[in-house]
């Protein structure tokens, strides 16, 4: 007997406390919807205003509580709202754990945000990138791929890839947008204008910030620019544009009206749960 009881009492001082919560301390810890979080995250900084995105206030505020209780923001700024002191100190936590580079971008990724939920609040809805693949000549992550196979499978017809992720130098006239992950340059110099809008459609319909870009705009040929919403490896420049399309707003410099097909905006996770 006094084995098993000092063995026990052994197992129970070596676990993790989060395994030492009961169930009822577990089931009291408020939720953080990763979905709504990351919206906010890629939204709100591009707002002339601090209003709060529709459905992620409550996920922000905790998140910045958290943020708040590390002595990584003021607490003035925990008011739901994901804004550039939010993204500035999110950063500073994803460094603290390690993370440099795009791993330390301002937007919570699975890990660092589970780091943060610790004792704190659960997490639900979450996602990820995935893992980066080779695909028809240029490096994505599987996120994206799916989601450009989905389009593809709306289009009829196979994309041809001019530019991938996870690039940073590889193309100036790209303005960093194609740092991290998640975005994507498409050729589409041999369709028709149909078939370039019918293209765009299908990528935004899919959860894809996508714009059709032309010789007129900047110093390129005619391509669709490709951001993939909510991808947590989004570089800060992609981020921004982001932002510019849930705005309205066409993702370049100019920041001009969106020219592009107009769609519900959604994410790929909500056009994927619009299929079931």
């Amino acid at each position: 007997m006094t084995t098993r009881r000092a063995l026990l009492t052994a197992t129970l001082f070596a676990a993790p406390t989060s395994l030492l919560l009961s169930e009822p301390a577990r089931a009291a810890l408020p939720t953080v919807d990763m979905e709504a979080l990351l919206k906010a995250a890629q939204w709100d900084p591009v707002k002339l205003d601090t209003g709060i995105t529709a459905g992620a206030g409550a996920s922000v505020l905790q998140v910045e509580k958290a943020l708040v209780a590390k002595g990584l923001l003021a607490a003035s700024y925990a008011d739901g709202h994901y804004g550039n002191r939010t993204v500035a100190a999110y950063k500073a936590w994803q460094e603290s754990l390690g993370y440099s580079g795009i791993g330390a971008n301002g937007i919570p990724g699975p890990a660092s945000l589970a780091a943060l939920a610790t004792n704190r609040f659960t997490v639900v809805r979450p996602l990820a990138p995935g893992a980066k693949v080779a695909f028809r000549g240029v490096t994505i992550n599987s996120r994206t791929r799916a989601m450009l196979l989905a389009a593809e499978g709306k289009v009829g017809f196979t994309f041809v890839m001019e530019q991938g992720s996870y690039n940073p130098g590889g193309d100036v006239t790209s303005a960093g947008t194609h740092d991290g992950g998640g975005v994507v340059d498409l050729d589409v110099v041999a369709l028709t204008s149909s078939q370039r809008t019918a293209a765009a459609t299908a990528l935004r319909q899919v959860g894809f910030a996508a714009w059709v870009r032309s010789p007129a705009m900047g110093n390129w040929d005619w391509h669709i620019h490709a951001v993939a919403i909510s991808d947590t490896d989004l570089g800060p420049q992609a981020q921004k544009q982001v932002g510019a399309y849930y705005e309205g707003r066409n993702g370049l410099a100019n920041n001009a009206v969106d020219d592009g097909p107009k769609v519900t905006k959604v994410t790929w996770e909500e056009y994927q749960r619009s299929l079931a």
